[in-house]
């Protein structure tokens, strides 16, 4: 199951573990939309660790400093981008020097989610105490 919201400027999928957001064509992302990303965070992943999905079917802009605060969000522990084009692809790779978690660029939807399962299992590993 999984819980859908249709915000002005995206779609957000929410599943157990990750969101998974499609920006609408020509919006601008910045930090307004950032307390809208906080704030499901709050309202699904509460004190429990969460990945994002960027499921980038149309063209937008982003503001790259977004990512500077979206690193600060504790329980955020993973990026993960499906770009739909090779200038998405580039403006990804730009955008990635601008946050020191967890980043992938991805073909498609299930290679993103198997990433995210893998960045869960090294969590869950690193977070194991040793007796």
């Amino acid at each position: 199951m999984f819980k859908y919201y249709n915000l002005p400027h995206a779609e957000v999928f929410i599943f157990d573990d990750f969101l998974i957001k499609q920006v609408k064509e020509g919006e601008l992302v910045s930090y307004k939309e950032t307390e809208t990303f906080k704030e499901l965070l709050d309202i699904h992943f509460k004190n429990k660790k969460v990945a994002y999905i960027s499921n980038r079917v149309h063209s937008f802009s982003i503001n790259p400093m977004v990512y500077k605060e979206a690193e600060k969000i504790p329980n955020l522990i993973a990026v993960a981008i499906i770009p739909g084009s090779e200038s998405m692809r580039s403006n990804a790779e730009f955008e990635k020097q601008f946050y020191h978690k967890p980043y992938g660029i991805f073909d498609n939807l299930t290679d993103a989610i198997a990433w995210v399962k893998t960045i869960f299992d090294k969590e869950k590993v690193n977070n194991k105490k040793i007796i």
